[in-house]
């Protein structure tokens, strides 16, 4: 039963036998059912893939797919195939192409793919998206802009890089030791602190640096405490007014990477709504370093709030010309990862205000009669834009189509990081060797398998 967690399901799941042998039959037709029903029906559709390797050293390859169903555009698990040898562009590549070839779908219904700029997915010859190319000539690649995001905020100034290499050697001097962290556990406990224990950093995980000094910033007391206790050289950089000052602009600036990076997950996003996020952000950039060049810095609360009780003893000209170095180097760098100019497709976001002149003159002729219908805008203002397009579609068909084109590609691999979230809590060191492809689609699923026609279908075969 801890396979799945199915609560509304388990009614229709208790008529089942459960020996071991029919449970993982009828998981795996209930897995073939759910794939049945996606997106054979579909018009268009989009794929959003990811590789990741699982506890007993296997890559899984998980694959969502947007796509229209029931008049409404859906996202769905797809498959978690194995990859049985290399995770090349063209291992990927042939295990999709499969896939695709035995279920009925067709590489030219393909409008979307999106993933991470690994090598293997980004090569010019070799790689995954050169290789979908060659069979689908009009599939619109996507760069994971969560990915993008992360890469563009990476690199920082030696000031601060100094400075948050130093507050990791302060974290794993707790970390890596248990007796160092049960005490400071104590000591945070003795002292009313709001947590007992530091965040440990890993470079892997998007939230992870500013988590983990947002924590360090409101322990500092007592990790000052516990290292001058233990007489670590460490204790030094707490009592350095500009390594804490660094320190708080850090963490300012990564809470306000964090809230960006927040906003550009979850389900049901689309290019266009991510890229006005991010165009937001890369605005306030350009705010920030033109004020905190003039020396104000109201914007990042903990680094004002030090500065003000610190008072006009010391000298901040430095950090203030790191920090305008920072933002204007971050600046450039979100101009790198994102080039993509959507203001082109500004009617897609509000058909009722924004002109199409690139359009041809047919879809421009019914842009204008949908602009004149008010039936049509209060539909608008009451719906999500996928599902506005979506409804107009048989009445606007070449205007909803390019509109579908446009909306449907997924813009980040938020889906896939969630599927191997939920991977690694079904196959765990002690089922590392079971196979859950079956499983997983059952977990992540929306679509609700057809039991009783699953079950009905059993009992014809035997009694035939």
């Amino acid at each position: 039963a801890h396979l799945f967690d199915f609560s509304l399901r388990s009614s229709k799941l208790g008529a089942i036998p459960l020996s071991n042998d029919t449970v993982a039959r009828r998981i795996v037709d209930m897995s073939n059912d759910i794939r049945e029903q996606l997106v054979k029906k579909s018009p268009y559709y989009a794929l959003q893939l990811d590789e990741s390797t699982d506890i007993a050293g296997q890559a899984q390859l998980l694959t969502y797919a947007r796509y229209l169903r029931n008049k409404a555009i859906e996202e769905d698990v797809l498959f978690c195939w194995p990859l049985q040898s290399h995770t090349t562009g063209e291992d990927i590549f042939n295990v999709l192409d499969i896939f695709i070839r035995e279920n009925g779908l067709a590489w030219d219904r393909c409008v979307g793919l999106c993933k991470d700029g690994a090598q293997a997915m980004t090569g010019r010859e070799c790689g995954l998206a050169a290789r979908v190319q060659q069979v689908a000539p009009l599939v619109k690649w996507t760069h994971c802009m969560v990915h993008r995001e992360a890469l563009a905020s990476k690199k920082m100034p030696v000031l601060f890089d100094s400075v948050l290499n130093q507050s990791v050697k302060i974290i794993n001097l707790f970390k890596s030791r248990l007796q160092n962290s049960r005490l400071f556990g104590v000591l945070c406990q003795e002292m009313w602190s709001g947590h007992e224990q530091l965040l440990l950093h890993n470079e892997v995980r998007w939230l992870s640096r500013g988590r983990v000094l947002q924590w360090l910033y409101e322990l500092r007391e007592e990790v000052k405490c516990f290292l001058t206790e233990i007489k670590s050289d460490l204790a030094k950089h707490l009592d350095d007014t500009m390594w804490l000052t660094s320190l708080f602009y850090l963490v300012d600036i990564f809470d306000r990477l964090n809230g960006l990076n927040l906003s550009l997950q979850g389900r049901e996003t689309h290019i266009l709504l991510l890229a006005d996020k991010v165009h937001a952000f890369t605005q306030k950039l350009d705010l920030w370093h033109g004020r905190i060049s003039r020396g104000n810095c109201d914007m990042f609360p903990s680094l004002a709030d030090f500065i003000t009780d610190a008072g006009t003893s010391h000298d901040f000209s430095s950090l203030f010309q790191s920090a305008s170095e920072h933002l204007s180097a971050m600046r450039k760098q979100f101009a790198t990862y994102f080039k993509e100019d959507y203001r082109s497709f500004a009617w897609v976001r509000d058909p009722f205000v924004c002109t199409a002149n690139e359009l041809s003159i047919d879809m421009q002729e019914q842009l204008t009669e949908l602009k004149s219908d008010s039936r049509l805008k209060e539909l608008f203002s009451s719906c999500p834009l996928s599902s506005f397009w979506v409804a107009l579609r048989q009445e606007y068909p070449q205007l909803c189509d390019v509109a579908l084109k446009i909306l449907l590609p997924f813009a980040s691999t938020y889906l896939c990081e969630a599927g191997f979230s939920k991977m690694t809590a079904l196959k765990t060191k002690y089922r590392n060797r079971a196979q859950i492809e079956d499983d997983l689609s059952l977990c992540l699923s929306n679509i609700e398998p057809r039991i009783e026609d699953l079950c009905k279908a059993k009992q014809a075969q035997v009694s035939h």
